[in-house]
Order: structure tokens, then C-alpha cells, then sequence
């Protein structure tokens, strides 16, 4: 058998064994079936994403802008509803951006710290003043007349971090 084709087998073996690991795992870990063609669309995409032209060009020759937007209560409420998290903390919600502060339209991405719901099916109900989550997200966003506003149908999800406090 020519090595390419070696190469080729070795290549696909590899991928069958990551998938066949990828949702094992996800099964262990939630309880659930997979969705398979929903985490083989979301593996294409953040690859194709990372591997895109004017990703890889902003990351090489940049350090990313924090910028200020309009409408930061709009946004946490949907972060709050897409990442089922009972609250943001807007003081610790970051928004950056690899594009020019100039530019009409901006991709920005997101970091907020995040409250969970309280427990109240059983035991006491405990109210905290530390964040439980971190979640990364990702935007599309416009210069307005009155500053930076973020397009709140266009926030996708990217992370769900959870943290555990000392």
C-alpha cells in the first residue's frame, strides 16, 4: 500500500476515534444523547472560524480593542436568556474587538461574569454576591449616532465556563 494512502487511513482513523471519544463524553458527562450533526456543525465552524483569513490576520497583528457600547442592559438580558444563567454582573462584562474603533460595522466579542439560579427545589435558598459562570459570546455590532451598539439577534454563544470559588 503507497504511504500516501497510509497516511491517509492513519489521518481518518484518528478523526473516527476523536468523534467516537467526543460523544462518549458528552453522553457521560450530560445524562443525554448527543446531538451528532450539531456538534460536527459546531467542530466545522469554529475550525473554518479559526483558520479564516481575516481571523488570522487580526489576531497576528493585533491586541484586541475594549470598546464601550449603548445598550450593555439589552445585551446582558440576552446573554441571561441564551446562556440560562440567572444574571450578569455588568461591572465585570468586557467587550472587545479586533476591528478599527472607525469602522461602520464591528464583530466584538463578549465576556461576562454570570450568576446562576438559585437551588429552590430543595434546602435553603442561598442568594451569592460571587459570579458562577463565565460566559464568552460573540457579536456583530454598529456605530451609531450615540456611540457602539451590539446587534442583540446576532449574539451567539460561544463558552459556558463554570467556576468554582474558593
Amino acid at each position: 500500500m503507497p504511504k500516501i494512502l497510509k497516511a491517509i487511513l492513519i489521518i481518518l482513523l484518528f478523526i473516527g476515534f476523536f468523534e467516537a471519544g467526543l460523544l462518549s463524553s458528552y453522553t457521560i458527562i450530560t445524562s443525554e444523547a448527543p446531538d451528532v450533526k450539531g456538534l460536527i456543525d459546531l467542530q466545522i465552524e469554529i475550525i473554518s472560524g479559526i483558520f479564516s483569513p481575516e481571523n488570522i490576520d487580526s489576531i497576528l497583528l493585533k491586541d484586541p480593542n475594549q470598546i464601550n457600547i449603548t445598550n450593555m442592559a439589552d445585551v446582558a438580558d440576552k446573554i441571561t436568556s441564551l446562556a440560562k444563567v440567572d444574571g450578569v454582573d455588568l461591572n465585570n462584562t468586557t467587550i472587545t474587538t479586533y476591528n478599527s474603533q472607525n469602522d461602520e460595522k464591528l464583530d466584538v466579542n463578549i465576556t461576562a461574569l454570570c450568576y446562576s439560579s438559585p437551588n429552590a427545589t430543595k434546602g435553603q435558598i442561598i442568594l451569592s454576591q460571587i459570579p458562577d459562570y463565565e460566559v464568552k459570546a460573540s457579536a456583530s455590532a454598529v456605530r451609531t449616532d450615540s456611540g457602539i451598539e451590539v446587534n442583540v439577534t446576532t449574539i451567539k454563544i460561544i463558552s459556558i465556563l463554570k467556576l468554582y470559588n474558593q
